[in-house]
């Protein structure tokens, strides 16, 4: 209830009419021509009086006297200063308030609203008005009552009569960031209630043709302003306009100069892409600071949001921004600096490989767009100036027949090849490329002309980053569904399976062509007649970008398979590739030899096999190291995430590591076989332990010690030791072992038991490293590691920062020399049956039974994954 005067209630008072009737000296006595005008003014005092009194009575606010009251108010307004800034702020915002109520409760507020022209009194405000205050709460009341109304005929007549234009293309003082905030979100509110019919209030025509649009106009000089918020909002202001369907509207902005924005932010979008490029040079520069990766984490945000950007624009529906954003990121970003880095050639902007793979992999994954796509797949067989041999037509000088037969004579031949290299220690590269169509040696194909071969190459050769990228390109290329058969085919990662439903398909509706192939063993996707995308985007390519292909036409399809997936079995027969590298390429792997078995050769399962049996004997040495009895459930671990896809610490990283590329690698070779993968290692369970062991004497039930259990002391070796300075205990020392698992235990004789202790301290057996002192033959010192590793323990894995604990050492003092040459021989005794136990259950996964007898053609088994990951 309003129960306050506004504070310049009294300012449009006369003087004189403030002042009232004592403004007359007592006892003076004036003529008949000075009565009557204190009359009048009597008379004034008495209106005004009674004004006030009608102001301060009680009014329901939101009622439409309240509404009269306000607008009655704010008309007698005739300019705006500190006086009355208040009463006009407060009535701006008690109006929209009332507004909006009215919108949802009562039609006859906007009755009046309309009436009294209210929108033009909010203009008038602005006009008179030189305080930013009442601007900032003019601003701030139009964007909420817009924002709120749901009337589509009160939406009608606020955008009507010119007035939100006014309001639009005021100079207000952005200077001030409050009110560019309230600005932006006052165009934003306006933008989200445009349609079809609400659109042409807010535009003027000529000849049906658009000549101004003051919201599309102004809301793009801050398009590019440094607030991402900012940025932000007005793009989703574009949004909302393109989205409108207006014909003549997309034809205004589609129309220079307000074209220019599509070519201006392609160009900012190119600049994001060097100032990730820089962060993730100087983030590798600087491996162990944290500092960087935030910054690389935003800028890779602010990239994928341009991205999506991009692709809703061109999903709006407007032929013309399609074409437009996609012949500006084609030409202005991937056919002038990715492609040239991935070819390593010097451009104008050097980024590096990783970053161009990775933004080839997001235009891939992100624009929903069949031409952006198949241009892209397309250029793959871009041959640089210079390199291609126009007289030949093929490059290098090869000819097509000669290639093809050579492939299709591969098969039969690849046994008497493989035994006339049997005895020679040759990398896998140096003897598969001999054996390629084109029968090139190793440069050529490795440092490839075309950027496949590039992407080829760094699978093979390449650092982790570059081969990673590599497989992660390949693998968007098959999962980009906007991608037609062809084009898969011609980079050889097309599954087979893919082209035969497309054969059978054709074949059942009666196509000839397509029922021959189907049923032919040398079947390629297309024939040379046939007119496929591939062929339609080379020639695109040529004709419209000039840049010249090597037409994969001169190569089967096989052949393109055989080296995609040469090129993976090369990559698990490195032995410097990180797991995270191991699995995409696995994935990968998995899609396409189901499909193209013709093409993976015993050749390339001998590879493997031999590559395994290093792995094995890397595991076999860890068995026996200071994380023995951690090595089961890291492989059990990384079984199960394989399948879905210088403290010790740091050494059981390493390990987690090469149980991963091992597990890896086992899979794929089981994969190759034709064998199922099981839910869990194939390992031999806990074996029974000896009855003379000490963990039976102690009376040891088997599972983790905690601190008070009760054992035996049999065998217990009496100590001393210090955890504080100056705190000396007395202990009795035991070392134990239970199969994989194994402990070394502090215990405190019991005084009425004398035979029996208390776990007081327990630390892990494996890696303890027992020494006697050089010095002191009374002293044994002993390496205490974590009892656990991060990576088993998931939420605390997540963290982004891992806090990891140290090394510990112990010194136990024991009462003379043989007691601690008792100690130490028990510990070496009991990390020895440890070690065993563990050799022992992972027998069957080391000592995998391989057939030598050739390869096995795998088999599709419910275990492999689909095309679509």
């Amino acid at each position: 209830m309003r129960c306050a005067p506004p504070p310049a209630a009294a300012a449009w008072w006369p003087a004189h009419v403030r002042d009232g009737p004592s403004a007359t000296r007592p006892g003076s006595c004036g003529s008949e021509s000075e009565l009557a005008p204190r009359a009048r003014a009597v008379a004034a005092w008495r209106s005004g009086f009674t004004n006030m009194w009608l102001f301060w009575r009680t009014r329901n606010r939101f009622s439409l006297e309240e509404l009269r009251y306000l607008t009655d108010q704010l008309q007698k307004v005739h300019v705006v200063n500190e006086a009355n800034k208040d009463f006009v702020i407060e009535a701006l915002r008690s109006i929209a308030e009332l507004m909006i109520y009215g919108d949802q409760h009562d039609p006859s507020f906007f009755e009046y609203f309309m009436e009294k022209q209210i929108m033009g009194e909010f203009a008038r405000v602005l006009r008179i008005s030189k305080l930013s205050r009442v601007s900032l709460q003019l601003l701030q009341t139009m964007g909420i009552m817009i924002q709120n109304l749901r009337n589509e005929h009160s939406i009608y007549y606020i955008f009507s009569n010119e007035h939100i234009n006014f309001l639009i293309t005021f100079p207000f003082d952005f200077r001030i960031d409050e009110m560019l905030s309230y600005y932006i979100s006052f165009l934003r509110a306006i933008s989200g209630k445009l349609n079809k019919n609400t659109i042409s209030l807010l535009v003027k025509t000529k000849n049906d043709e658009v000549t101004s649009f003051p919201l599309y106009v102004e809301a793009l000089k801050f398009a590019f302003h440094e607030d991402s918020m900012i940025r932000v909002a007005i793009r989703t202001l574009t949004l909302n306009v393109y989205h409108v369907g207006d014909e003549s509207v997309n034809r205004f902005v589609s129309r220079v100069p307000l074209s220019d924005y599509f070519s201006d932010i392609v160009q900012h979008f190119q600049k994001q892409c060097i100032d990730l490029d820089k962060l993730v040079a100087h983030s590798s520069r600087n491996a162990n600071s944290s500092l960087p990766m935030p910054s690389v984490e935003d800028a890779i945000v602010q990239i994928e949001d341009t991205l999506y950007y991009f692709s809703d624009v061109m999903s709006s529906g407007i032929p013309d921004l399609e074409r437009f954003i996609t012949e500006n990121i084609l030409q202005v970003l991937v056919f002038r600096f990715l492609f040239p880095s991935l070819q390593r050639q010097s451009t104008d902007l050097d980024l590096s490989v990783t970053t161009s793979m990775y933004l080839l992999c997001c235009i891939l994954h992100i624009f929903k767009n069949k031409d952006m796509a198949s241009t892209v797949a397309a250029a793959l067989f871009h041959q640089p100036d210079g390199l291609y041999d126009k007289e030949q037509g093929t490059p290098n000088g090869f000819t097509s027949e000669h290639d093809n037969c050579k492939f299709e004579n591969y098969c039969t031949t690849s046994s008497a090849v493989e035994q006339s290299n049997e005895d020679e220690p040759n990398s896998l590269s140096s003897v598969s490329w001999k054996r390629l169509p084109n029968n090139s040696p190793p440069s050529d194909c490795c440092q490839g002309n075309t950027p496949r071969e590039h992407l080829l190459s760094y699978i093979t050769e390449g650092d982790d980053s570059q081969a990673l990228g590599s497989l992660c390109l390949f693998a968007t290329l098959l999962q980009t569904k906007e991608l037609d058969e062809s084009m898969l085919d011609a980079l050889g990662i097309l599954p087979q399976r893919k082209q035969h439903k497309k054969l059978l398909l054709q074949a059942l509706v009666g196509e000839d062509h397509a029922e021959r192939q189907l049923f032919s063993s040398s079947s390629s996707l297309t024939d040379d007649s046939i007119c496929s995308d591939f062929d339609i985007y080379v020639r695109k390519l040529q004709d419209k970008y000039g840049l010249q292909c090597h037409h994969p036409r001169q190569m089967t399809s096989k052949a393109h398979r055989y080296q995609v997936l040469d090129a993976i079995v090369n990559l698990f027969c490195r032995s410097k590739v990180s797991a995270d590298v191991r699995l995409v390429g696995g994935w990968l792997f998995r899609q396409l030899l189901p499909h193209g078995e013709e093409e993976f050769t015993a050749f390339h399962l001998r590879r493997l096999k031999d590559s395994h049996k290093d792995c094995s004997s890397k595991l076999s040495e860890e068995s026996g190291g200071c994380w023995c009895d951690m090595l089961l459930p890291i492989v059990k671990e990384a079984w199960r995430n394989c399948k879905k896809g210088d403290s010790s610490v740091a050494i059981a990283e390493g390990i987690y590591e090469m149980v991963k590329g091992f597990v890896l690698q086992h899979q794929v070779i089981l994969f190759c076989l034709g064998e199922t993968f099981t839910e869990q290692p194939p390992i031999y369970p806990p074996v029974d332990l000896p009855v003379s062991t000490r963990a039976n004497a102690a009376d040891f039930g088997g599972s983790v010690p905690k601190p008070g259990l009760e054992v035996n002391l049999v065998g217990a070796v009496p100590c001393r030791i210090a955890f504080e300075r100056g705190k000396e205990r007395h202990f009795c020392f035991l070392a134990i072992s239970h199969g994989a698992s194994g402990w070394i235990l502090l215990l405190e004789q019991l005084p009425l038991k004398q035979e029996r202790g208390i776990v007081r301290v327990m630390a892990p057996l494996a890696g303890s490293d027992p020494r006697i002192d050089m010095k002191h033959e009374k002293w044994l010192h002993l390496r205490i590691r974590p009892s656990s590793v991060p990576f088993l323990d998931t939420e605390k894995h997540k963290a982004k920062t891992k806090k990891y604990l140290v090394d510990g050492r112990w010194t136990l003092a024991f009462s003379d020399e043989q007691s601690c040459k008792v100690a130490e021989s028990m510990v070496i005794e009991e990390m020895k049956l440890q070690r065993d136990a563990v050799r022992e259950q992972l027998k069957p996964l080391v000592e995998f039974d391989m057939p030598e007898d050739g390869l096995q053609h795998p088999q599709p088994s419910h275990e492999t994954p689909s095309d679509d990951g």
